[in-house]
């Protein structure tokens, strides 16, 4: 049974039905950065699999890959230059894994690739650790740059740790609404103002998957605590039906 409400129409949906196999013409790997996000990124096979109708990323301690010195590395993919999302409502079905220095994502970036944060950011789930809260936090140069509270920008949402939850983000022109398990978190709505870029999510994004490790939100990695996993039962897009 999907969970949406009447008058939501699936239009697109992951379910990972094959095993062993990532669609790259929706996925790709996501590489290696600068970022603490992106900094064990890594397309080593280990990290991924997809099996029993899911995708499954890992983090783990780096096993002595030739010509990599990272001490982790973390598997992800996102759909950039590739499949966008605008308008409508996503959801994501998954379970996390627990470990110290764990922070697994699914987040959102402007298609057309504008200059962080200008472009602006939307983080559908952030989890840190074993916590059994989720974090969802919009992002912007209005909220990062000129540091505006109002409207509130993020919020924490209770999850069922251990188990399978659903994280949602509804996409309109004048406002963005958050959800975990069909429940609304939060808000952000565009208002008016004369400062810049309050809103500039009325575009298209591409959506990211990825479990990462460590950083200065986190904090250090429990080697001890490696391998953690995350398993995405499916992924779905849905359009307002009129």
């Amino acid at each position: 049974m999907f969970s949406c409400r009447p008058g939501w129409k699936l239009v697109w949906e992951e379910n990972f039905n094959k095993d062993g196999v990532i669609d790259r013409t929706v996925w790709s790997k996501i590489p290696r950065g600068g970022p603490e996000w992106q900094r064990h990124m890594s397309d080593d096979d280990a990290l991924y699999d997809v099996k029993n109708g899911c995708l499954v990323l890992r983090g783990m301690v780096n096993p002595g890959l030739p010509d990599d010195t990272a001490p982790f590395i973390t598997g992800g993919v996102y759909t950039r230059d590739k499949k966008s999302f605008y308008h409508g409502k996503i959801e994501i079905r998954a379970r996390l894994g627990n470990a110290q220095g764990a922070w697994p994502a699914f987040w959102l970036l402007p298609f057309d690739n504008e200059q962080w944060p200008y472009g602006g950011e939307i983080d559908i789930m952030e989890r840190l650790n074993g916590d059994t809260v989720a974090y969802q936090t919009v992002h912007s140069y209005y909220t990062y740059t000129l540091k505006q509270k109002e409207p509130q920008q993020g919020i924490t949402a209770p999850i069922r740790k251990d188990e399978y939850n659903i994280y949602g983000i509804e996409l309109y022109s004048d406002s963005l609404v958050l959800n975990v398990n069909g429940k609304r978190t939060m808000n952000y709505p565009r208002i008016e103002t004369d400062l810049e870029g309050q809103f500039p999510f009325d575009r298209p994004f591409y959506l990211l998957l990825d479990m990462q490790l460590g950083g200065s939100w986190v904090g250090e990695v429990d080697a001890n605590d490696l391998p953690v996993e995350m398993h995405i039962d499916w992924v779905r897009f849905y359009e307002w039906k009129k």
